[in-house]
């Protein structure tokens, strides 16, 4: 079986990967990230103000392989689509998974379905087709040795089973360690984040070998 979890990239949805637990966990303002002009963010204050909602996005470079474009051209493609949008209070609200398979789909010419009640055994038989998932997940997901906080408000990319076959690993954008952004766990830990839902996505194409 190809290890499509060794040909995907892992990117994580803030410009300096060695930075995201101080960001998620320790309060700094991503503002003060040096690198955030990477991220294709027209100013620091944008880059602040969207980076923590570009889960989606960062699953999407994953996916899109070597040569993706960058997170907030993404973004910008997402946003055209209506897949994020922003209330009067200019809330931003998102991601909306069905314009988001549209913009998939038509831009980017991935097969993107949206799994509106999706079980964990159903991920299974995905990974197993070969595709890869955005599941929605509880972004204490990073801790899997705690409880679950809740399920949902985040997206991490699975990319195929574990070598065990009884679990699964993925890619996590707001993952704060190595181990955390590329991880594993057994499918009954992941279930205890995960939200019943998600989009699939085909593999890499065999150029990306």
């Amino acid at each position: 079986m190809t290890c499509l979890s060794c040909r995907t990239p892992v990117h994580t949805q803030f410009a300096s990967p060695g930075l995201v637990e101080a960001i998620v966990e320790g309060g700094l303002d991503p503002a003060g990230d040096p690198r955030w002009a990477d991220s294709g963010a027209a100013s620091p204050a944008e880059y602040a103000r969207w980076a923590g909602h570009l889960c989606g996005m960062a699953c999407l470079r994953m996916a899109l392989g070597p040569g993706a474009p960058s997170l907030f051209a993404l973004r910008d493609g997402a946003l055209a689509y209506d897949a994020y949008t922003e209330d009067a209070g200019g809330e931003i609200r998102g991601l909306v998974y069905a314009p988001f398979a549209r913009y998939v789909s038509e831009v980017h010419g991935l097969d993107a379905v949206v799994h509106r009640d999706l079980s964990p055994a159903g991920i299974l038989d995905l990974l197993d087709e070969g595709r890869r998932v955005m599941a929605s997940v509880h972004f204490g997901i990073r801790h899997p040795e705690r409880p679950a906080p809740g399920r949902g408000g985040h997206l991490v990319l699975l990319t195929s089973r574990t070598a065990d076959g009884a679990g699964v690993h993925f890619h996590n954008p707001s993952g704060t360690t190595a181990a955390s952004r590329a991880a594993g766990l057994p499918l009954p830990v992941f279930e205890r984040f995960f939200a019943g839902r998600g989009v699939s996505l085909p593999g890499l194409p065999s150029t990306h070998l």
